[in-house]
């Protein structure tokens, strides 16, 4: 079925061509987006006006005929009669079909219906599609193919477009927010050495001019806390991180972080600036067209609270982080694959079996096990706890913080330990970290912030490859090849 459409549409591609048009033409100069155009109707009725768009549902009645233009502002219904162009036009509008783009300049107005109108005295093609759009513009139904085909999915999903125009004035905000608040944007390596700053596993490439294997980063903390070092003050980067594991509606391999760093900090700056910031981001989004949040973002109102981490194990797990049998006897029960024989690891794992499905939240959990934290300060008075914490909205952590440890000895045992156990996010000890922070590191608080998962509740998402553009997927047979 789908190569008889293409076939008819290389005919009449044909077609427009002997007619003397060029059916991927050139540039055609419009000032305005149809959105804009629409809203205008009333004030500029009868003014000349230039558009251009994709052609949605075309409704001909012989002689005259009305289509819809999209563009990413929205749609915009277009008159065409015979009687009002001249012949050359009328018969190329013959040839159109939906799906493809074009420039039209006309009057603007209303039918007798209401309806703004371009009402066309001209026309112009500026891509001729070979492929239909999908059927009746409701956008691609088949969440493979919605992924694989996003540039579809744009163009004939309005929700679609909102949710990645959202996520772009999401950025954006995010970088002014921090700019305004005197935190300097920096770039830091995407191929390390070492993969440090977080527990994953890495991917692995080879440099051949300096024969040396080198790592997509997991993480940028170690570099931007050398900038700590250097004098940034304070510094953040929006950043591609890549780890080589699984994928799943909350996972995805290749992401985007928010890393920043505040010299003279420490982990609760670091969560006064997290609750400003998404407090913020929410009353952005409250304004933009066609964008739901969910709703725990909604109804949002700060302060939000703050509970321990051991409390909430024992809670919802009935275990006390204190009792090493109770712990391994309780990730039995839960039928938990033991990653670890540490108790403060298998507790780890009992969290998120456990108590993350009770989060709602916002909700700030505080006061991690400082074995599960190699990267942070201790706390002075409870020297088995970590200031940390970790931010969970709808069962889903969102962001992780704590009080940057910057003591080059106390860091170097931590690796070190982790080394001889072949065990934790440091396989092999980065000796240049170690040597930056014996140049003195000002305490800090440091901050990561996962911005896709971010997005997917601001945006009401399920999936966090509806948020990325273009989301790995399985490789398949493209057109063309076997």
């Amino acid at each position: 079925m789908l190569e008889q459409l293409e076939k008819e549409r290389r005919r009449k591609l044909e077609l427009i061509r002997s007619a003397g048009h060029d059916p991927y033409g050139s540039r055609f100069p419009h000032t305005r987006s149809l959105g804009e155009l629409a809203a205008a109707v009333d004030a500029e009725a009868g003014s000349q006006v230039t558009a251009v768009g994709r052609i949605g549902a075309i409704r001909s009645f012989g002689k005259a005929a009305f289509f819809d233009l999209r563009d990413s502002s929205g749609r915009l219904q277009a008159h065409i009669r015979k009687d009002g162009v001249s012949e050359a036009v009328f018969t190329l509008f013959q040839y159109l079909d939906a799906g493809d783009i074009v420039g039209v300049s006309g009057q603007l107005g209303r039918t007798k219906t209401g309806e703004p109108t371009i009402f066309v005295g001209n026309l112009t093609i500026l891509s001729k599609a070979l492929l239909p759009p999908p059927e009746k513009w409701h956008g691609l139904r088949d969440v493979e193919i919605r992924y694989r085909k996003r540039y579809v999915d744009l163009f004939s999903s309005p929700e679609s477009m909102a949710r990645f125009r959202a996520r772009s004035i999401i950025v954006e905000t995010i970088r002014r927010f921090l700019t305004e608040r005197g935190f300097l944007e920096v770039e830091t390596p995407m191929m390390q050495d070492i993969p440090g700053g977080a527990a994953a596993r890495p991917f692995a490439t080879h440099h051949n001019a300096l024969d040396m294997d080198l790592y997509l980063r997991v993480s940028p903390e170690l570099f931007l806390k050398k900038l700590l070092v250097g004098g940034m003050e304070r510094v953040f980067e929006i950043n591609r991180n890549f780890r080589n594991e699984g994928i799943s509606t909350r996972h995805h391999p290749e992401f985007t972080m928010l890393e920043a760093y505040q010299a003279y900090g420490n982990y609760e700056d670091m969560m006064e600036l997290t609750e400003s910031l998404i407090m913020h981001l929410i009353g952005v989004v409250r304004r933009l067209p066609g964008v739901q949040m969910c709703e725990t973002l909604r109804q949002a109102a700060s302060p939000w609270p703050r509970r321990r981490y051991a409390d909430l194990l024992r809670e919802y797990a009935d275990v006390d982080l204190r009792d090493a049998e109770a712990i391994r006897a309780r990730a039995r029960a839960l039928g938990l694959q033991m990653q670890s024989e540490h108790k403060d690891v298998v507790a780890e794992q009992i969290f998120e079996a456990a108590v993350e499905p009770r989060l709602r939240g916002p909700i700030f959990v505080t006061h991690y096990p400082l074995a599960v934290c190699p990267l942070a300060k201790a706390v002075r008075e409870e020297p088995d706890l970590a200031e940390r914490f970790e931010l969970y909205v709808d069962s889903m952590e969102i962001a992780n913080a704590y009080t940057e440890l910057n003591d080059p000895l106390e860091q170097e045992r931590r690796f070190l330990a982790q080394v001889d156990t072949g065990k934790g996010e440091h396989r092999a000890v980065d000796w240049s970290f170690i040597d930056a922070l014996k140049y003195g590191m000002p305490p800090a608080g440091g901050l990561g912030i996962g911005i896709d998962r971010l997005v997917m509740l601001l945006t009401n998402t399920n999936a966090i490859r509806d948020v990325i553009l273009f989301p790995i997927l399985r490789r398949v047979a493209e057109p063309g090849q076997e």
